[in-house]
């Protein structure tokens, strides 16, 4: 993913895009030679500070036999994105796609064990269900234990993360926030997710313009 300068996401900024609710991605494995990758659509649940992600899935999954021939893999998770017309911006009036993007590259590790699988269902569950504390996986019982053998963990353990939220950041400041009111007139479905980052990230644009560099008084 081509990542501009003006285009580059913190990690305080990819931090909360996600904990917003964002915990659905696209898990990319090499699928060997004369193959192409394998991808999977899946739920995930990112520990940021341990710099681990954790998932499951079937146990046929072909994704599972890429990881044993390559553990190198990448999760994307993408949002908020609109396309943008040329006659919506300024000259040479180029049109352009905006969205958010966080990808993260990790080497994967095969969890196959019951009580290893368990343990990842349960902080799954922990996270996805809070509202039913009681509803746990144990090995050997209720419905889920006796799912395990059918199912793979995995956890993927982040040696990379690259985030971009391309909203128009290199224009000025009041072309970037005409073409939020743009994408409010248009008030498509996903419209308005990309209007929201838009916004935000003007607002931080601006914030940033506003306050003096450290060790500049000229202000006061």
């Amino acid at each position: 993913m081509l990542i501009r300068p003006w285009d580059r996401g913190e990690d305080d900024e990819w931090r909360a895009w996600l904990a917003e609710g964002r915990d659905f991605g696209l898990l990319a494995a090499n699928g060997g030679p004369g193959r192409g990758p394998v991808l999977v659509p899946t739920h995930f649940l990112l520990d940021a500070d341990r710099g681990e992600i954790l998932v499951h899935l079937a146990a046929p999954n072909p994704l599972l036999s890429a990881v044993r021939a390559d553990p190198e893999v990448t999760l994307a998770v993408t949002d908020d994105y609109a396309y943008a017309p040329g006659h919506w911006r300024a000259a040479p009036g180029t049109p352009t796609s905006l969205y958010a993007s966080v990808q993260f590259h990790a080497t994967a590790a095969l969890v196959e064990d019951a009580a290893g699988k368990a343990e990842i269902l349960n902080r799954q569950l922990a996270h996805f269900q809070p509202e039913s504390p009681g509803f746990r996986v144990a090995p050997g019982e209720g419905e889920l234990g006796r799912l395990l053998p059918g199912l793979t963990g995995l956890r993927l353990t982040v040696h990379e993360v690259r985030a971009k939220f391309k909203y128009d950041d290199k224009k000025p400041v009041a072309e970037q926030y005409a073409l939020a009111e743009r994408l409010a007139e248009r008030a498509r479905p996903l419209d308005a997710g990309a209007r929201t980052q838009l916004l935000r990230r003007n607002a931080r644009r601006t914030a940033r313009t506003a306050s003096p560099a450290p060790g500049d008084r000229s202000s006061t």
